[in-house]
């Protein structure tokens, strides 16, 4: 059991996109059917483009939008269908960009609001555990409106927290100068041990409460 969560090597692409289709404080898709593009998108009956096509709507939207709140003062038309409730929670969404195996975030302040207009961008990594816990929030149904699956494709399984380590079969010892010498340890046992030494050193530094510089070292 990995000390902190790790991001999955192979996954990186699509951890990136799924942190630019859903909010980061509620978890809810960022498009709704309001939109008759994403209504559209979620009808495709190929999961791939299905997530393509919902990710590309969801990108340029840098707000979760709220619940509309009615006025009561203000006569009803009638006439006009009533507004579509999104029901997220009106926070400002980051830029997800990506540095190799990081990502980071940069909040901007959104325009009209006068409160933060003229703050500086706040840009900080976005580290595996933050991640995960955005896409423990993401509800089944939206998991399957993105064309993931909640049996085999669920968003939180593309981030590391547990490595199984493969029996010694297979990863037997090699012989080092043609059989007759001692023998040596495979590659990938080696590899393991740094991994198992470096874990042990972060459960460390947490446990002594070491700055996160120190942590990120390992």
């Amino acid at each position: 059991e990995l000390a902190v969560p790790v991001y999955h090597v192979g996954f990186m692409t699509k951890i990136k996109k799924l942190l630019e289709t859903v909010c980061h404080n509620c978890g809810k898709i960022l498009v709704d059917e309001s939109n008759p593009a994403f209504a559209d998108a979620i009808r495709r009956r190929d999961p791939k483009k299905r997530f393509d096509l919902v990710w590309r709507l969801c990108k340029p939207k840098m707000i979760c939008e709220t619940t509309m709140a009615l006025d009561d003062d203000a006569p009803q038309d009638k006439t006009k269908e009533p507004k579509h409730d999104h029901g997220g929670c009106g926070n400002i969404q980051p830029e997800v960009r990506r540095e190799g195996l990081r990502l980071t975030g940069t909040w901007k302040a959104q325009k009209g609001d006068e409160e933060n207009e003229g703050q500086q961008p706040e840009k900080k990594p976005i580290t595996p555990q933050m991640a995960l816990n955005i896409f423990r929030h993401i509800s089944t149904e939206d998991i399957k409106r993105m064309g993931l699956s909640n049996d085999y494709a669920r968003p939180e399984w593309m981030i590391i927290t547990v490595l199984p380590v493969p029996p010694p079969p297979v990863r037997p010892s090699i012989s080092v100068d043609g059989g007759n010498g001692p023998r040596g340890e495979d590659d990938l046992t080696y590899k393991l041990g740094d991994i198992i030494r470096a874990n042990g050193n972060v459960r460390r530094c947490e446990t002594e409460g070491s700055p996160a510089h120190v942590v990120n070292e390992f």
